[in-house]
């Protein structure tokens, strides 16, 4: 167990720790995360006796038969969105969701946290933010006061701890969780949801107070959710989502390609209708590509953006993950040491890579993962012992980084008429403003996250505890 975790609690008594940890087992859903927020991080030695939870988790993740998603829930709460939104994930998105769900220990779920906290406190830092933006574009250095919706956080859960593969600002995902876990409300399986209590409330009042935070008390009423042809995104099932959230909450709802989009004096305007608010799911992070919205970006008063490009290079460039690991860089912008021990025993360390060190990498490779610093959705990702001398020689070009191999989790699966596999997992824990609304799983076979696994995709978390 990482040790950064363990040190300033040393003289709570074993008692207490019963104690607090019995608590965990009869509390409601919805207060699972406050209780983690105003519990753990007010006593870190919670780490150390709970190992039991870990193992508890460990042994339903390896057990084939200790629960499954009833499919036949998921299909209902499908259907009710009505039969064409069934049709296209049944018949496009076949392994949207996966078969099983994964199971997280509550020590687990605290050490992510202990880590996204740490990340925050850092990126609140004036030095960090003068370092970081140094070499962002212009459009990236202008700072709403909006702060982003939908971050996520991605870990690999493994025997050495929870390790930070990567950071978000445009995590998909959210509500196609949200819809997962509530399909599954009247299943019994081991554990506790991983969600804030009622996560439509909880998405609502995030893109409300992006409003109120650029505008105050004036009305949104008109939101635009763009991204490029956006019927032929993957994800094209959750804007559909995103639209009927919207309009149950009164606010006007559109579905669009920035190519509909027009700046106006007044402001910016899509099928003629105004638009108060932008939810930004292009990859295009900088918005270079898209002027439009990039004018919008800095100024406000004509459409709030989010997320935006200044929460990009502040979070997600994985440039950003360099820094992050090198202790003797955060020790000079002012990093308290507390929060360097955590941030090294939960970020596996990510080195620049450059083409005068190929010797190194050549040698080293297959100890590494190298991914394009500015790449999204696993595109050109590579594990360094799979490289081929093209690819290699390519990466020494610039533009990646490196980062030491964390494996992720395991999950075991049994389908029908099949033999066991595991399937890899990784964990998302979406979170906005500081705040953990939800912790999702996406298992899958391969070198990377995907969407092709037969049993794989989207499953629900849940959390068990001593």
């Amino acid at each position: 167990m990482p040790q950064a975790f363990l040190r300033r609690c040393e003289n709570i008594q074993d008692d207490d720790i019963g104690i607090h940890l019995s608590s965990f087992r009869r509390r409601p859903e919805s207060s699972f995360f406050k209780e983690l927020d105003t519990g753990l991080r007010r006593c870190d030695v919670f780490y150390r006796f709970h190992s039991v939870s870990i193992e508890l988790a460990a042994r339903l993740n390896n057990d084939c038969h200790s629960a499954a998603v009833d499919r036949a829930a998921l299909e209902q709460k499908l259907r009710e969105q009505d039969e064409a939104f069934f049709l296209r994930i049944s018949e496009r998105c076949p392994h949207l969701f996966a078969a099983v769900p994964l199971f997280l220990s509550d020590t687990q779920v605290a050490q992510m946290r202990a880590v996204v906290e740490a990340i925050e406190q850092v990126v609140a830092m004036p030095a960090w933010q003068t370092t970081v933006l140094q070499h962002a574009p212009d459009l990236a250095r202008c700072a709403p006061r909006a702060k982003g919706v939908f971050f996520g956080y991605d870990f690999h859960l493994n025997a050495e701890g929870a390790h930070l593969v990567e950071i978000n600002t445009n995590a998909g995902g959210g509500f196609l969780n949200a819809l997962l876990i509530d399909s599954q409300r009247g299943v019994t399986i081991p554990g506790e949801a991983a969600a804030s209590g009622d996560l439509e409330q909880a998405f609502v009042e995030m893109f409300q107070n992006e409003w109120r935070l650029e505008r105050g008390d004036a009305p949104l009423q008109t939101i635009a959710i763009v991204d490029e042809q956006p019927e032929e995104q993957f994800l094209y099932p959750e804007f559909v989502l995103a639209q009927r959230m919207f309009e149950r909450a009164g606010i006007t709802a559109l579905i669009a390609d920035p190519a509909e989009l027009q700046l106006r004096a007044d402001g910016l305007y899509c099928r003629e209708r105004k638009v108060d608010l932008i939810y930004n799911r292009l990859t295009d992070f900088t918005l270079q590509q898209h002027p439009t919205l990039g004018a919008a970006c800095q100024n406000s008063d004509l459409a709030v953006i989010t997320p935006h490009p200044h929460a990009y290079a502040l979070y997600a460039d994985k440039y950003n993950l360099t820094l992050l690991t090198d202790a003797a860089r955060l020790h000079v912008l002012g990093v308290a040491d507390d929060t360097i021990a955590i941030l090294q025993a939960g970020i596996p360390q990510t080195r620049v890579v450059r083409a005068e060190d190929a010797e190194y990498w050549q040698k080293e490779r297959k100890q590494w993962f190298f991914k394009p610093a500015t790449g999204f959705g696993s595109r050109g990702v590579y594990r360094g012992e799979k490289l081929t001398k093209r690819v290699f020689e390519e990466i020494l070009q610039g533009g990646y980084v490196a980062q030491k191999f964390a494996p992720p989790g395991e999950r075991m699966l049994c389908l029908e008429g099949a033999a066991p596999v595991p399937l890899k997992a990784d964990v998302r824990c979406y979170v906005y403003d500081g705040q953990l609304q939800l912790v999702a799983a996406r298992l899958y076979q391969g070198q990377a996250t995907n969407f092709r696994t037969a049993g794989g995709g989207f499953a629900p978390v849940r959390i068990v505890s001593q």
